[in-house]
């Protein structure tokens, strides 16, 4: 029998190392409470969805701040990612991966290609269609910030 089951032994006794564990550990409930199943009421700090919120907003605000300096959104940053990894996209699929409607995808691919960061070219079959890919300059951005964001990852 291990040491975190519960053995019968005197629950009286004054020493924590004594004190019968549930399978969720020490979760301060009595130990008659705990035999009789009762719930417990989880402190904020150790509620699971709580931290889960806070990790989100820490998570969040740094991203923003990173996208900040580089004078991107999170749809323009999304946009250029996903030309980096897929390379020549039209713009019609771009906005279908992004969950933009087509004039929000147009407003974001118009802004990068005025900063120089994405290129549309007409389609050689089709030549109503947009192609669009990164420009030297957009690689440099989005590779930038992948690595930086892969060391915040790894440190």
């Amino acid at each position: 029998m291990s040491d975190h089951e519960y053995t019968g032994a005197d629950t009286n006794s004054t020493s924590d190392s004594d004190a019968p564990l549930t399978s969720e550990g020490d979760d301060n409930r009595s130990p008659a409470a705990a035999r009789r199943g009762e719930e417990v009421m989880v402190g904020l700090d150790d509620d699971i969805a709580h931290l889960i919120r806070r990790a989100h907003q820490r998570a969040s605000a740094t991203f923003m701040a990173v996208l900040a300096s580089h004078n991107l959104t999170p749809a323009q940053y999304f946009a250029l990612t996903r030309l980096r990894e897929k390379g020549e996209v039209s713009q019609n699929l771009l906005g279908r991966m992004a969950a933009m409607d087509p004039a929000t995808i147009q407003g974001v691919v118009k802004r990068l290609g005025q900063r120089g960061l994405v290129n549309r070219v007409p389609d050689k079959k089709d030549r109503r269609r947009m192609r669009l890919h990164l420009t030297g300059e957009g690689i440099a951005i989005v590779d930038g910030l992948r690595a930086g964001r892969s060391e915040e990852h790894t440190s």
